[in-house]
């Protein structure tokens, strides 16, 4: 998946990401909309894990989901013509990536778009299909303090966040993403932040919150791209783990149903009791 994210090019990369749970607390613009979004409890959302780093050194327990990954890719331009010429450079992207544990779906992502040659970053943020384009998505990038108090549920001064207006730019099977530049001051509050706030308008023009930690992105912004291939192979065995899971509950819930079936229903086995008659004998046949 990854790979296929960076050859996207200069085009809006989509990271897949998803969350644990959303925080049950928040300021009064975002408050209401993280209920929607709180998990089931059949399971929570599973981390991706993280790759080793390129060097191939043995790495120690991931803080977090936040990993980076770099490849070459080709960027479309403007040549001195006005056509549109390929010219390939390194896209990487520094993003946070978590499924939800039952279905493996995509839920939220953040990620951090950087290319080479530019002094521009991108922030781009992921959200399921179904939301409402025209609004676009709000985020909110929360200190740590902040984050620490709403998990608690405990107010937070929403004067004192910063709200980010983001755009959608692309869609796919997978969810839509939503983009802004990564300006300084967002690249600034990300290192210091505990997390981020998103906030997306479904179709019923409801608002629907999706936290995403920040814990763990200055280590995986500050260090070397992760190998993209064993990445994949650890996020294969994730998803495989997924499937078994799914295999279970089906037989699971076969299984109940089984259970619940009456015995007297259509195709149910026969079955005998004490109170049941046995039936009559047929009458002997006469002597000749």
């Amino acid at each position: 998946m990854a790979n296929a994210l960076l050859r996207a090019g200069g085009r809006a990369l989509v990271s897949a990401v998803a969350v644990a749970a959303v925080m049950s607390a928040a300021p009064a613009w975002a408050q209401d909309a993280a209920k929607p979004a709180a998990p089931k409890k059949a399971q929570p959302a599973a981390a991706a894990p993280a790759a080793p780093a390129a060097n191939g050194a043995a790495a120690a327990a991931p803080k977090s989901a936040w990993v980076k990954l770099c490849e070459k890719a080709p960027i479309e331009k403007k040549g001195p013509d006005g056509k549109q010429v390929k010219e390939e450079k390194s896209l990487c992207l520094t993003h946070h990536e978590r499924l939800d544990g039952n279905t493996g779906m995509v839920l939220v992502s953040a990620a951090i778009r950087e290319v080479e040659g530019s002094d521009k970053k991108s922030l781009m943020i992921m959200v399921p299909l179904g939301m409402a384009i025209p609004p676009g998505v709000r985020a909110a990038i929360y200190t740590k303090d902040q984050w620490a108090a709403a998990s608690k549920n405990e107010k937070i001064d929403e004067k004192a966040l910063k709200p980010i207006e983001l755009h959608y730019a692309l869609c796919h099977p997978a969810g839509c993403t939503a983009e802004t530049e990564a300006t300084a001051d967002i690249l600034d509050q990300m290192s210091k932040g505990g997390g981020i706030m998103v906030l997306a308008m479904n179709a019923a023009a409801q608002p629907i919150g999706f936290p995403v930690p920040l814990d763990g992105y200055n280590e995986a912004a500050a260090g070397p791209p992760v190998d993209n291939k064993k990445y994949a192979e650890a996020r294969s065995q994730l998803m495989q783990q997924i499937r078994q899971r799914q295999q279970q509950m089906a037989e699971k819930w076969k299984e109940d149903q089984l259970k619940n079936l009456p015995l007297d229903g259509p195709g149910a086995p026969p079955t005998t009791t004490s109170s049941t008659k046995a039936p009559a004998a047929a009458p002997a046949k006469p002597k000749q």
